[in-house]
């Protein structure tokens, strides 16, 4: 028996990333996801059984949010610990998703246009709380509650908002 095995959790620092996933965890409304991609699963009737949905929607999730391919996807669930406590790998299960079973998944819900409707559910209970979520990565992600404008009370911009623009890098031939 390892010592992962033993169900200790040795981690001491809170970190953003566990913050985040701690949040998102708390946030998105899982159930409701699953309840969209149930009727297109496979129901694994033969062969090796398929993971269960919540472990792929949460893998989906992860790959989104930290912009990581299958084949990245599939070495960060071996590599790191938070990311398979995050996805409910960690419960003695033997075999972890590999990038062809992380693809099949994202295939299935573009397919039947599901990752569009997940999206707006997500973004529907997130705007309920003041947050947003849109299409992109989280490197180091927090949500944050931000006013729908940079307009103050009376319909001015407010002189304390300042837009940033990237610098223009001219090379020269």
């Amino acid at each position: 028996m390892t010592q992962l095995g033993l169900g200790l959790d040795l981690t001491t620092k809170r970190t953003r990333k566990r913050e985040f996933l701690d949040e998102m965890g708390r946030v998105v409304p899982w159930s409701r996801q699953i309840a969209l991609i149930e009727p297109h699963y496979p129901k694994g009737k033969t062969g090796r059984p398929p993971f269960p949905i919540a472990t792929m929607l949460q893998i989906h999730f992860m790959q989104q949010w930290f912009g990581l391919s299958d084949p990245a996807m599939e070495e960060a669930l071996y590599d790191v610990p938070l990311y398979r406590e995050f996805a409910g790998l960690d419960g003695g299960m033997a075999r972890l998703p590999d990038e062809s079973t992380i693809l099949r998944f994202r295939h299935l819900l573009e397919t039947h246009g599901l990752a569009a409707q997940m999206l707006a559910l997500v973004n529907e209970i997130l705007t309920e709380k003041g947050l947003m979520l849109k299409a992109g990565s989280a490197v180091d992600a927090a949500l944050i509650a931000a006013p729908s404008s940079t307009k103050n009370g009376s319909g001015t911009r407010d002189p304390e908002t300042h837009s940033t623009q990237k610098a223009a890098t001219g090379t020269s031939e």
